[in-house]
């Protein structure tokens, strides 16, 4: 059967991107994707059709690939990290509907919340939250309320898409919402650049989180009341210890 595989290759570097993932990028006969991360892996499946569209252009990308498919090719949709979260497998399976045809076959990824957290230490050992900043498709209100929740909640927090151009102050913003309830020396950590050339990753406090420089290949972390610096790494212990 004609098939789409919407594949995760995790934060870019091949080492960190699954054996299925892999597989599935030597097998099919076009991979599509945004042009970032189609350049992230040309280089290692020559003699394949690439084709890019633009951000934004995510509907007109997955009917590439739905049509593709339909004629008769096995098509490889490229997402950054997991192929489920913030990506583009979702929407292929709307824009195929209650049709059997093509298959959809969705292959996770190694997600930045996974990959930053261990760049940084351990931050994600106990119950945590995955926020996006981004307000292009989530209205700004919902993400505070989010926010807000995950506070209270006393969860560690990841945030993605903390700034771009277009938003540069949103991080800010949230900053200001998670002070309302937390302290400011909680610790935090920036991992940017994540299997990437010029990876780098920091600690500091909430206080400080607010102006940091960051942009939109940077992934936020905001710990829980148990999370501590250890040797310079961000660690959120479980509980093993006490018990």
């Amino acid at each position: 059967m004609r098939k789409v595989a919407v594949v995760g290759i995790g934060p870019g570097d091949y080492e960190n991107m699954t054996v299925g993932a892999d597989r599935t990028l030597k097998n099919c006969d076009v991979i599509i994707g945004y042009h970032v991360y189609v350049d992230l892996v040309k280089e290692r499946y020559p003699g394949k059709e690439f084709l890019t569209t633009p951000m934004t252009q995510e509907v007109k990308r997955c009917q590439m690939a739905l049509g593709l498919a339909r004629e008769g090719k096995n098509v490889a949709m490229v997402c950054s990290g997991d192929s489920g979260i913030y990506g583009m497998a979702a929407l292929i399976y709307e824009l195929r509907g209650e049709s059997p045809d093509p298959e959809i076959q969705v292959i996770p990824g190694l997600t930045a919340a996974c990959s930053g957290a261990a760049l940084l230490g351990a931050p994600l050992t106990h119950d945590f939250a995955v926020i996006s900043l981004s307000d292009r498709l989530t209205p700004w209100e919902k993400i505070e309320k989010r926010l807000e929740n995950a506070a209270q909640a006393d969860l560690s927090i990841v945030l993605y898409n903390p700034a771009s151009h277009g938003r540069p102050d949103h991080l800010r913003r949230a900053c200001d919402i998670l002070l309302r309830q937390l302290p400011g020396d909680r610790v935090c950590g920036i991992a940017s650049r994540i299997g990437r050339e010029g990876e780098s990753s920091r600690l500091l406090t909430l206080s400080e989180l607010g102006t940091a420089p960051v942009d939109m290949f940077c992934t936020v972390f905001i710990g829980n009341s148990m999370t501590k610096s250890i040797g310079e790494k961000m660690v959120t212990p479980r509980g093993y210890r006490d018990v």
